[in-house]
């Protein structure tokens, strides 16, 4: 039985960087829920997470390159149980050359798992926690949510919280908004823990390259603000129903174009109540802006 449509209740970074992107992106993923197809892209990141989760359940000396290459296969078909269409992603193999293209990607899955060897040595890391659920409310009512990679604590008690990419590090230009994810994890930890995280850690293993920042108290303060403007925006348009695209060069890897303005599509029949007030798109447009 599918549910009936409800407010947003919570924010997560993806989401919040939804919106900052395009509203109408937003509107289209949690209150419309519109499907989307699964992308080799993203596919791949899932599988090298599992397989950078699982390798921790190996005694640390056995943490090497090549057991961590032979949790690829295994990691794939546990996958295809719980995603039984992921399987399309690779159906269109040449007659003479069936499986080429699953062993092309599980290739270059395998060579992103042994590339993080290069950036960390898991046999000196026992994780504090892997692929954890956080969630957390501030005394505005907004309740903040993810799963964090991975988070370690020193003997001294300091956290570090560390998140895979497996794609390329930014430009220095774009990194603030690779750090926001980060940002918005440290102020969850701090308010589910009550330690200031020592150090934000990206991994970007397909360009070979680590990114750290040590946050202070004010850039905690700082995220706070921001996701609280940007929930404000976000509850005046699902209040107004006035969920505006916002053209960007990512419009070409959307999956809603058929439902979007901006390629001539009609967006789905708004299934929630209205209430109308004034300038929800002004503040579209801030909290949209904020995100460059």
């Amino acid at each position: 039985m599918t549910k009936s449509p409800r407010p947003p209740a919570s924010l997560s970074p993806s989401r919040a960087s939804d919106f900052m992107q395009c509203p109408l992106l937003y509107r289209f993923r949690v209150i419309d829920k519109l499907p989307e197809k699964p992308s080799e892209a993203a596919t791949r990141g899932t599988l090298v997470h599992a397989v950078l989760e699982r390798l921790f359940d190996t005694p640390a000396a056995d943490r090497t390159a090549e057991r961590a290459r032979s949790l690829v296969p295994g990691q794939w078909q546990r996958l295809l149980e719980g995603r039984p269409e992921l399987a399309e992603l690779f159906g269109e193999d040449a007659p003479d050359r069936p499986g080429e293209r699953l062993a092309r990607w599980l290739g270059e899955a395998e060579a992103l798992v042994e590339r993080w060897f290069t950036l960390e040595d898991p046999t000196r890391l026992e994780p504090a926690e892997r692929e954890l659920f956080v969630e957390t409310e501030l005394d505005s009512g907004l309740r903040l949510r993810g799963v964090i990679d991975r988070i370690d604590v020193a003997p001294t008690g300091e956290v570090r919280i560390v998140d895979y990419k497996t794609g390329k590090a930014p430009r220095p230009e774009y990194r603030d908004g690779a750090l926001f994810q980060m940002t918005f994890y440290a102020l969850v930890v701090r308010r589910l823990k009550g330690v200031l995280p020592r150090r934000l850690q990206l991994v970007y293993l397909g360009s070979g390259e680590v990114l750290t920042y040590d946050p202070v108290e004010a850039d905690l303060q700082r995220v706070e603000r921001r996701l609280l403007a940007l929930w404000d925006a976000i509850r005046r348009a699902t209040e107004t129903g006035d969920w505006r695209p916002r053209p960007t060069k990512l419009c070409g890897w959307c999956d809603h174009q058929a439902f979007c303005p901006e390629f001539g599509g009609t967006p789905p029949v708004y299934p929630l109540p209205l209430v109308p007030a004034q300038g929800s798109h002004d503040a579209q447009g801030r909290m949209a802006r904020s995100a460059e």
